[in-house]
């Protein structure tokens, strides 16, 4: 039996995961990634790299992706929340263009599986917030690229924060028109 819920969302190939955990008086467990259960669920992927960041509320990091080197990411978070959010696209999608999106928490447990060919980003709402994510593909630097994340024609709803913060190559990313990126 699987400690594995899979709900497909709207745009094809983008999961929302629970996990079950099992808890007592000295906390819980859980299992965080079983490459079986995701491949018995029609998820076949081989993570090639763990990434993990920290950051405070308002800090809204994305919406990035790399050019060649395109990443499936299995994300999730360790400690407070975030609104976490995929954009389609690619060049053969019925939904290039659009955005899903999932609030995860150290409390639900959630993780997002995004495959190839998506632009993501978070917005963290806590006061601080632990991001852990698994990819499929190694980051090269050279290779990044993103969209705004206030991109009109995207429109993605991000909840109320007060002022974002991005860092400066977040704040100079163009529309997605601008760029035309497809994947």
């Amino acid at each position: 039996m699987s400690n594995f819920t899979f709900t497909p969302t709207k745009i094809e190939g983008v999961y929302i995961i629970d996990v079950k955990s099992y808890g007592d008086s000295r906390g819980y467990f859980m299992e965080t990634y079983k490459q079986s259960d995701f491949e018995e669920a029609g998820l076949h992927y081989t993570f090639v790299q763990d990434n993990q960041s920290s950051s405070h509320r308002g800090v809204l990091r994305g919406l990035h992706f790399q050019k060649q080197h395109s990443q499936a990411k299995l994300v999730r978070v360790l400690r407070g929340e975030v609104f976490d959010v995929a954009v389609d696209l690619r060049g053969n999608s019925h939904t290039y263009g659009q955005w899903v999106g999932v609030l995860l928490s150290g409390d639900n447990h959630r993780q997002f599986m995004i495959p190839r060919g998506f632009a993501h980003g978070f917005v963290v709402l806590s006061e601080t917030a632990e991001f852990a994510y698994k990819c499929d593909e190694l980051y090269h630097p050279e290779d990044e690229g993103g969209i705004a994340w206030n991109d009109p024609d995207v429109a993605v709803e991000w909840p109320d924060v007060g002022a974002v913060e991005l860092s400066d190559k977040d704040k100079k990313h163009p529309t997605l028109k601008e760029c035309g990126m497809r994947f």
